[in-house]
């Protein structure tokens, strides 16, 4: 992610990160609620230990944090407990930007103090820097375990793409050993991180992951695809002006895989640690300040502010691996490419959403 504060940081360019944690609220309240009810040691104990993988940095990191701090102290009142410490556990790849993190730090538990009390918690927040397809925590310490928008991100760039010639990701022109490629990828990958997770939960914990997916079996569908498929005709365009090479188009391949809701199931029923207590699917729009769900369609007079909107969130998380592979001095050209087709698409196609995946998960 773009670290820092600037125009195109991830941190003021994280607004559907936001709207999609506020989306799993509700699924939150119903995994901590039960565990109290089936385990109220858990909950009830004297300290509640959580972790946020893939938590990146700004204000969102730590709502995530404030969010189930709330409700298990909702829980505690409806049940007349005192409500227990906490340690809240953040956890991304070691370039993450947790000095900025740590500088929200005062005022996180100054609103702590001012909202529940000076006799509420401590809460207690560490960093854990490293990747979640590692270990990250000693075995049987945590309660729950939540990740955003990263568990779609593999471990790395699948192998034998070579012949994904044009494409970053799958494509309709990908050949077939290329979706086996990153179907296997995805697999290998998912079910290590349920593995390692379920050595690192209580017994009864509950793990709550929220990830890009696709709402069909198909993994060259558009819903799935066609955002990333832009950005690969704006590299062409480059190719075109002498921008960039081609071996370097050829030699680019995103790490990451939307599932459809067959293959996390079985990837989830092949490991075995956990079984599934719930999983929703919801849509959001491209254009995260775009809040009509009601409506398909998009005037055609709105789509330069939708395409400005979704690049600027594409460009916070895709710019330091472009900058890592092109350089950075194409980042400018190839997003003002990539806005431009954005907003092409979308004035002649039906309004343009991501499909998520929600799952709630009780280690066995």
């Amino acid at each position: 992610m773009n670290t820092g504060n600037g125009e195109f940081s991830y941190a003021k360019n994280s607004t559907l990160q936001e709207i999609v944690i506020r989306k799993a609220i509700p699924i939150l309240e119903h995994t901590i609620k039960s565990m109290a009810s089936l385990n109220r040691d858990i909950v009830f104990g004297k300290c509640f230990n959580i972790a946020d993988l893939g938590c990146s940095s700004g204000t969102n990191t730590l709502l995530v944090a404030s969010i189930i701090i709330d409700i298990v102290h909702e829980v505690c009142k409806e049940n007349n407990h005192n409500a227990p410490q906490f340690q809240v556990y953040l956890n991304d790849l070691y370039g993450n930007d947790f000095n900025g993190i740590f500088k929200l730090l005062p005022d996180f538990h100054a609103k702590l103090t001012r909202e529940k009390g000076g006799n509420f918690g401590p809460c207690f927040i560490s960093a854990v820097p490293g990747s979640f397809y590692g270990r990250l925590f000693p075995d049987q310490t945590l309660h729950l375990i939540h990740s955003s928008y990263s568990v779609h991100w593999l471990s790395q760039v699948p192998e034998g793409l070579d012949d994904n010639k044009s494409n970053i990701y799958i494509a309709r022109t990908s050949p077939q050993n290329v979706l086996e490629a990153y179907r296997k990828q995805f697999y290998s990958d998912f079910t290590k991180f349920l593995k390692l997770r379920s050595m690192e939960l209580v017994s009864g914990g509950r793990m709550v992951l929220i990830f890009h997916g696709r709402s069909i079996v198909d993994p060259c569908s558009s819903e799935s695809c066609r955002l990333l498929g832009i950005l690969a005709q704006s590299l062409v365009n480059l190719l075109k002006e002498g921008l960039v090479q081609e071996s370097d188009i050829n030699s680019f391949n995103i790490p990451c895989y939307t599932p459809c809701e067959d293959e996390v199931r079985d990837a989830i029923n092949i490991e075995g640690s956990f079984s599934l207590a719930t999983m929703n699917v919801f849509e959001s729009n491209w254009d995260p300040y775009d809040i009509d769900y009601t409506n398909m369609n998009d005037l055609k007079e709105h789509s330069r502010i939708r395409a400005k909107n979704a690049a600027r969130v594409l460009r916070a998380i895709m710019e330091p691996l472009l900058t890592s592979h092109f350089g950075n001095s194409i980042i400018d050209p190839l997003f003002n490419k990539y806005e431009k087709h954005l907003a092409e698409h979308i004035a002649n196609n039906k309004k343009t959403r991501y499909f998520n995946v929600l799952i709630s998960l009780t280690k066995k």
